[in-house]
């Protein structure tokens, strides 16, 4: 019965305000959409993500070749797109927030994921804020959620690091991990991981039990999720693939 009530709720178009519908509300003032990606697998994709995509006016991306394959991977129309890539496009920040003013809707993307995290979209959204326009933020994947949602660690508090620093203050860091109570979740490039997990079995060295996962290629064709312990962290590193993108989540101290 339950699935029933739920099936007619989300067939009642009556009752549903459709994107583009809620779009016209406020066609006057401009709105931004923030508007998620796949992380690998082109079906994570949501209805909605689809058609804000479809009836935007334009597309600020990181590259515009990556966003122009996934519309044509996804057989969606062609967009005008807007490059953006962080603060060195100040201009561009203003450029955006101009055309919103002008009542045109435009949707932010990233590369892949959701705009925003451990990327330059979070400048764009700043600036259309302070100016006092319209933004709608669609739900969506991002890799370090789905790698601790796989962990099978504690994730009622968790630590979102982005990616490590590479000089300054990384030490500093990586000994902060030995007290940290939390799960502890990043990111790491395929040129630096077998570093940084070196250096993590060095640092939590008297920790040999604390559990270490490491994420790869999620959602993709070669994924691979390997639990370890530290006492084993070297072992793991002689053996792992490098190629892909990697997501590392640490266990909190007990």
């Amino acid at each position: 019965m339950k699935d029933i009530r739920i099936s007619r709720l989300f067939t009642a178009k009556s009752h549903i305000l459709t994107n583009q519908y809620l779009h016209s509300l406020c066609y006057d003032r401009g709105m931004l959409s923030i508007v998620p990606t796949p992380i690998g697998n082109l079906r994570d994709i949501t209805i909605r993500a689809k058609e804000t995509l479809t009836s935007c006016d334009a597309i600020i991306c990181e590259d515009t070749r990556v966003t122009g394959q996934l519309l044509k991977l996804l057989e969606l129309p062609k967009k005008e797109f807007i490059s953006f890539h962080g603060y060195t496009d100040d201009g561009k920040a203003d450029y955006i927030v101009e055309r919103l003013q002008k009542g045109e809707h435009l949707c932010l993307v990233s590369d892949a994921g959701t705009p925003g995290i451990s990327d330059p979209g979070y400048v764009v959204v700043s600036r259309v804020r302070a100016a006092g326009l319209q933004i709608e933020a669609l739900p969506g994947p991002s890799a370090f959620l789905v790698a601790l949602s796989a962990s099978g660690l504690a994730i009622n508090q968790f630590l979102y690091l982005g990616f490590l620093p590479l000089k300054k203050g990384r030490q500093t860091l990586l000994q902060t991990f030995k007290t940290e109570e939390r799960t502890i979740v990043f990111y790491e490039s395929p040129h630096r991981i077998q570093k940084t997990l070196s250096e993590l079995a060095t640092v939590l060295e008297d920790q040999p039990e604390r559990t270490l996962v490491i994420a790869r290629e999620l959602t993709k064709m070669h994924e691979q999720i390997i639990h370890a312990k530290i006492a084993t962290l070297h072992e793991v590193i002689k053996t792992m693939t490098v190629k892909g993108e990697f997501v590392v989540v640490i266990e909190g101290t007990r």
